[in-house]
């Protein structure tokens, strides 16, 4: 294990950590600013909120999007709401105990710093959000409603319905258009990043393939920053939308950016379960039904009854019962894995017993049907539609399933990863959530990213480091285009007959089985033998049919299913390498006797950041956490 170099926190009490800093941080005068092009990968939250920002201080700045309009970014799928210590319900809550929760809910697994700043933003957030129009629940009075999430005691989650991130893109959209009518910001969608260009060890640029004509585009920049969402598509059957992938991370992790945490990955407790074989895709219930709805399974093994014949006295609420004080809304990873536990032993439903109940009668009973249609309508409906059934009179049935991944690249307090010039934003770095994100925060993590850090820390660095404009025919692009186009050409001289989807299913079951819920040694290590033996067969079996020119989906997905070869194999290795549980990440070796995560803080109170090495072990790095607000201490839920 080798030292990191300096993650640049800041020094003194965390409490005004980020006022001092952004107080010194060093600026660009305006009119030097309209010189200088920024580079922004990803119209997510975070990507179009930094955009929009960036543009509105006078920087020139190109938008690189996957998709065919920014409004499809996958933040648009975010249901349940966004956090903030911004107290409206009469509950005791603080920036305080938003830090708290955060640092706890994550297993102490993540910077103090990094969540204080978190929890101070939070309500500047809103602040921006509402300017913005977006429409949040109210109360009848006017004021802001808000509602529970897993892992905290207070009410201060702010949604819309169920369309919270919607909504929020929506916002973040339209700032992001007015930048564009106004000629600050050069869009450009339908293309996917497959490289990064570095001149003199600086990032300056990328390169893509637009994903119409299939040409190869350089862009250059003073610098770069990537908003390209996680990678959980890495177990074929997730919550993300089919195209998420980790191209433009992974690229840059071959370039030097270090990756950390690979293997904290989130397995989000409440979707609905697999129905087919070749279903491509899982569809997330929001974790806000757990608020209302109370989750359940029949006190007798194999019991066959229908739910409602199930009297009350023969239902375990299992969650209840072992978490009193959070009971149905304890953090995501413990729900997922009692869920399971109480499959595998027979008493989960519906097909292979895959399933528990999530049932909303009480909430009925007690505050009305109208009442709770009012706030989760469109998501009883949506669940209507997929299961055919009425979740009003029949309770749902909801399994966990790969969701949210907490590692990423890694960042300093700047958010700029170890290559300069080269920041990262929202779920694509490796986050202020430790080995578990409590729900809700991550539309507040990529919008505290793009509207308040990034445009500070970018001007900062570019007031320190003098950097010339590049040709797009600069050595360096010129090779990274080469580096390109050999990959596309081998990918396409395959003359297989399995298609790709079929290898990125197999892939996704040995991971979901090895790294998933929980782990063992044995299994990881059967594992990655299992990944390096697919990897090989997809470079000999696979058929990507068509050309380089033009719409090719087959040649697209072949790109990132390479790419998630290796992100696997590293996720299984990070996970053999951390020796003990902690949040998400849960070795079957180290847990209490109640069956709980049980932490090594002696040996792994640190991040693991991973440094790339083409045809060699990659190697790890650690970087201490240190804690002086919070002592840590034995996670409880009790």
């Amino acid at each position: 294990m080798n030292e990191l170099h300096d993650p640049r926190l800041p020094e003194g009490t965390i409490v005004d950590a980020w006022r001092r800093t952004q107080e010194s941080l060093p600026l660009i005068s305006p009119r030097r600013k309209q010189e200088l092009q920024l580079l922004v990968v990803g119209t997510g939250l975070a990507g179009a909120s930094a955009a929009a920002t960036l543009a509105e201080q006078g920087y020139q700045v190109r938008v690189i999007s996957f998709h065919d309009s920014p409004r499809r970014a996958h933040s648009v799928a975010a249901q349940g709401g966004i956090n903030a210590a911004r107290p409206m319900a009469v509950d005791g809550d603080s920036i305080s105990r938003l830090f708290v929760d955060t640092l706890r809910g994550g297993d102490f697994r993540a910077r103090e710093a990094g969540c204080q700043r978190l929890a101070e933003i939070s309500s500047s957030i809103i602040d921006q959000c509402v300017a913005q129009g977006v429409p949040f629940a109210r109360e009848y009075g006017g004021t802001l409603a808000t509602r529970s999430f897993g892992g905290a005691l207070v009410s201060r989650t702010f949604y819309a319905r169920g369309q919270t991130g919607q909504q929020l893109l929506y916002g973040a959209y339209q700032a992001l258009m007015r930048q564009v009518a106004l000629g600050r910001v050069e869009l450009l969608c339908r293309r996917d990043v497959l490289e990064i260009i570095k001149v003199d060890g600086v990032a300056r640029g990328v390169v893509c393939r637009d994903l119409l004509s299939g040409a190869l585009e350089v862009h250059t920049a003073q610098a770069v920053l990537l908003a390209t969402g996680g990678y959980s598509n890495v177990y074929f059957l997730s919550t993300n939308a089919l195209k998420s992938n980790t191209s433009a991370i992974w690229r840059a992790h071959c370039q030097g950016a270090l990756f950390a945490n690979p293997c904290f990955t989130q397995i989000h407790p409440t979707c609905i379960p697999s129905g087919d074989t070749y279903q491509s895709k899982l569809t997330l219930m929001s974790e806000s039904l757990r608020n209302d709805g109370r989750v359940w399974l029949s006190a007798c093994s194999g019991d066959t009854r229908p739910a409602n014949e199930i009297p009350d006295a023969e239902r375990d609420y299992f969650l209840e019962r072992q978490y009193p004080a959070y009971g149905n809304m304890v953090p995501r990873d413990v729900a997922s894995r009692r869920a399971r536990e109480l499959c595998n032993a027979g008493h989960g439903v519906g097909p292979g017993g895959r399933s528990v109940y999530l049932d909303l009668r009480d909430a009925i009973m007690s505050q009305g049907r109208e009442v709770i249609e009012a706030r989760y309508g469109n998501l009883l409906e949506m669940y209507e539609r997929i299961t055919g059934e009425d979740a009003f009179t029949t309770p749902m049935r909801i399994y966990p399933a790969p969701h949210y991944t907490m590692g990423g690249l890694w960042v300093d307090y700047h958010l700029m990863s170890s290559i300069p010039g080269l920041f990262v934003l929202g779920e694509a770095n490796f986050s202020e959530h430790g080995a578990n994100r409590l729900g809700a925060s991550a539309l507040m993590q990529g919008l505290a990213d793009g509207y308040f850090i990034a445009p500070a820390t970018v001007t900062a660095w570019l007031a320190g480091h003098p950097t010339p404009h590049i040709a797009v025919d600069h050595p360096a692009c010129l090779e990274a285009l080469a580096r390109v186009r050999g990959r596309i050409e081998l990918l396409l001289q395959e003359v297989g007959t399995r298609s790709v989807d079929s290898f990125h299913r197999e892939l996704g079951a040995v991971m979901i089985d090895r790294c998933g819920i929980s782990r063992d040694a044995d299994g990881l290590r059967n594992g990655l033998v299992e990944v390096a033996l697919l990897e090989q067969h997809f470079h000999s079996e696979v058929s990507v049919p068509g050309g380089a020119q033009g719409p090719n989906p087959e040649l697209e997905k072949a790109l990132r299913v390479d790419d998630f070869f290796s992100l696997a194999k590293l996720m299984l290795r990070d996970a053999l390498a951390r020796e003990e549980s902690c949040g998400a990440h849960f070795r079957e070796e180290h847990q209490t006797e109640e069956g709980e995560a049980l932490r090594d803080d002696e040996n792994f109170a640190h991040i693991a950041a991973w440094e790339y090495r083409d045809s060699a072990e990659p190697i790890r790095h650690a970087e201490a956490l240190n804690f002086t607000s919070l002592t840590p201490s034995k996670r409880s839920y009790q």
